[in-house]
């Protein structure tokens, strides 16, 4: 199935920021405010470009409305299991999801490519274990969980929505 112009201007924007994103120092200083220290501890172990995403979709969560703390946590570490992965595998997951999962499945034959490819595959249920350990709540470790295929008709899907969007 062919993707639309803006689903590759979306994943060529999450590239750009994939290399180019920041985190100022007043955004972490804010999350101070709201998050516990297990939780900060585990937002700042995310990949940089993570933590940058985490902040773009609270940012939209909250354009949108949402002051719901559970909400917002789980926009914010939605995506720690993808840990220290590079670039290529983030890639070729993108075009497997989007296309086929013999893409996927060919990428790993190259070295280095099979772990990654893995903890991307499976990150939404290793960010919703790392949410639990660090001592997110039920909801926020649950929307984390099906962020791809929300459970939550209301909020699973704000988020969904909301981290396609960054």
């Amino acid at each position: 199935m062919a993707r639309s112009a803006g689903w590759w201007a979306g994943k060529l924007r999450q590239t750009a920021r994939y290399l180019t994103g920041r985190i100022e120092p007043r955004e972490r200083a804010e999350l101070t405010i709201w998050l516990t220290p297990e939780e900060l501890a585990l937002y700042d172990a995310m990949h940089r470009a993570d933590r940058r995403h985490g902040l773009d979709v609270v940012a939209t969560l909250r354009a949108e409305g949402v002051t719901d703390p559970e909400l917002l946590t789980a926009g914010l570490l939605h995506d720690a299991g993808k840990g220290d992965t590079g670039l290529a595998p983030r890639v070729v997951h993108a075009l497997a999801v989007a296309y086929t999962e013999t893409i996927r499945s060919a990428a790993m034959r190259f070295p280095g490519m099979r772990a990654p490819l893995v903890r991307m595959r499976d990150h939404a249920e290793r960010s919703a274990e790392l949410a639990r350990v660090a001592g997110c709540s039920m909801r926020t470790v649950e929307l984390i969980r099906w962020q791809d295929a929300p459970r939550d008709p209301v909020d699973g899907e704000r988020l969904r929505l909301a981290d396609e969007a960054n």
